[in-house]
C-alpha cells in the first residue's frame, strides 16, 4: 500500500478498451480475490468523450462504463482546478482509479491553487447556485449547463448547476439536497443513454424524493448511434444549449 504508486497514460480511453482485461478483471478485483491482502494502488488516465470529428470509434464517453464496475474509483473533471485536487486525491488513493479527461480541455486556462491541494473523491461541487431547477452534470459539458444556465436567468429561471465530479462513488446527497430545494430535476450527460450515469441519478432522486418532485425528470444525451465523421451528424449527435434550455422549460413549466 505505501510503495509505488503506478500512473497509467492512455492517448484516448478509446484505445484502452485494449487493457479493459487488466482494469476490470484485475486491478478492480485484486482487493476482493485476495481476501484484503492486496490493494491496487494505480491511476489510469487518459482522454474521453467526443473531441471533434474523430468518428465513431473515437468518440466515446467511458464513464458508466467503468462505473458498473465495483472495485473502481471514476473521476471526470471539468475544470483545471478540479483536474489538480482531483488527480492529486486519485493518487494517494488505495484502489485502482480511472480518471477520465477530455481531449477537448487540455488547452483549457483556469486558476489552479498552488501547494498541496487535495478534492476528495466522491464529493460533488454546485457549480451555480439556482432555486427553480436542478441541473446535474459532469465533465467538459458543464460549459453548456453554464451557458444557458446564464440565457435562461435572463428569462428569470434560475438554474442550480451541480458537477458531480465523481461517478463512483457518486454524491447522491448533493442532489437529492437540491432537488428538495427546486422540486425539478435535468440531467445532462455527453454519452449514450442506455445505462447512462444520468439513469442512475434519475432512480436515486425517485428513490429519495420522489414526493418532491413538481415535474418528471428529463435527461438529455447523446443520440443514440455510434458518432459520426461528418460535422453535421457530429452536430446533431450531441446535445447542445438550446436542447438543454427546451428541457428545462419543458421541466419548468408542466409542473
Amino acid at each position: 500500500m505505501n510503495g509505488l504508486r503506478p500512473i497509467v497514460e492512455f492517448m484516448t480511453w478509446n484505445f484502452a478498451i485494449l487493457a479493459a482485461d487488466q482494469i476490470i478483471n484485475s486491478a478492480a478485483k485484486m482487493l476482493q480475490m485476495s481476501g484484503g491482502q492486496y490493494g491496487c494502488p494505480i491511476v489510469f488516465r487518459g482522454g474521453n468523450g467526443p473531441a471533434g470529428q474523430l468518428a465513431a470509434t473515437h468518440s466515446q464517453s467511458f464513464e458508466a462504463f467503468y462505473a458498473h464496475v465495483p472495485g473502481l474509483k471514476v473521476i471526470t473533471p471539468s475544470n483545471p482546478a478540479d483536474a489538480k485536487g482531483l488527480l492529486k486525491a486519485a493518487i494517494r488513493d488505495n484502489d485502482p482509479v480511472v480518471f477520465l479527461e477530455s481531449e477537448k480541455m487540455y488547452g483549457d486556462k483556469g486558476e489552479v491553487p498552488e501547494g498541496e491541494f487535495i478534492i476528495p473523491i466522491g464529493v460533488a461541487d454546485v457549480k451555480r447556485k439556482g432555486t427553480d431547477i436542478t441541473l446535474v452534470t459532469f465533465g467538459k459539458i458543464i460549459k453548456v449547463a453554464l451557458q444557458a444556465a446564464e440565457e435562461l436567468a435572463e428569462e428569470g429561471i434560475s438554474l442550480e448547476v451541480i458537477d458531480l465530479r465523481t461517478v463512483r462513488p457518486i454524491d447522491y446527497d448533493t442532489v437529492i439536497e437540491s432537488v428538495k430545494k427546486t422540486n425539478r430535476l435535468v440531467c445532462l450527460e455527453e454519452a449514450w443513454p442506455l445505462g447512462s450515469i444520468a439513469t442512475e441519478i434519475t432512480y436515486m432522486v425517485q428513490k429519495r424524493a420522489f414526493d418532491y418532485l413538481d415535474a418528471p425528470v428529463i435527461r438529455l444525451t447523446t443520440a443514440d448511434t455510434p458518432a459520426a465523421y461528418a460535422p453535421t451528424l457530429m452536430e446533431a449527435f450531441l446535445p447542445n444549449k438550446a436542447q438543454l434550455i427546451q428541457a428545462v422549460k419543458q421541466v419548468m413549466y408542466r409542473g
